[in-house]
């Protein structure tokens, strides 16, 4: 995986940043990277989860943007959960990923249900400017050694 950077495993967090093709393969090369990363330091979040709301961030930078500037995929593990972005080059909001106001339309609803997977997933998401775009977010809380499956 060119340009990928893993950061040595500190005790209390971990990070992941990779560029990745502005085409539909970024999607499985994504989902491969987080669970590597969550498999890597045997963290406590859900890793199907995980995988499944990153291939949808994918999905969406690569079908919703144009051009061909990579899309930077960013994994951080702390010790509460985990955060994950995907960083594209345009600049226009993905729409509005708080949860759903009862009575208001959601234009997500018209468009597939990948943002709303992510709100319904997540413990929290939202998008963000950067200099050169975008980023679009997710996070999972860790799962309490109980609940998690043996």
């Amino acid at each position: 995986m060119n340009g990928l950077t893993l950061h040595e495993r500190p005790s209390a967090s971990a990070s992941w940043r990779i560029a990745l093709p502005h085409t539909a393969a970024a999607v499985p090369v994504a989902r491969a990277l987080v669970r590597t990363a969550l498999t890597e330091v045997a963290h406590a979040t859900d890793s199907d989860t995980a995988e499944l709301l990153t291939a949808e961030l994918v999905a969406n930078a690569v079908e919703h943007t144009s051009g061909s500037a990579p899309i930077e995929l960013v994994v951080e593990l702390r010790p509460t959960g985990c955060q994950v972005e995907v960083h594209d080059p345009d600049p226009v909001p993905p729409g509005d990923l708080t949860r759903p106001v009862a009575g208001v339309p959601d234009p997500w609803q018209e468009h597939g249900r990948g943002l709303l997977l992510i709100r319904a997933l997540s413990s929290s998401c939202g998008h963000r400017p950067t200099d050169s775009g975008k980023a679009v977010w997710f996070r999972l809380a860790a799962v309490p050694p109980q609940r998690r499956p043996a």
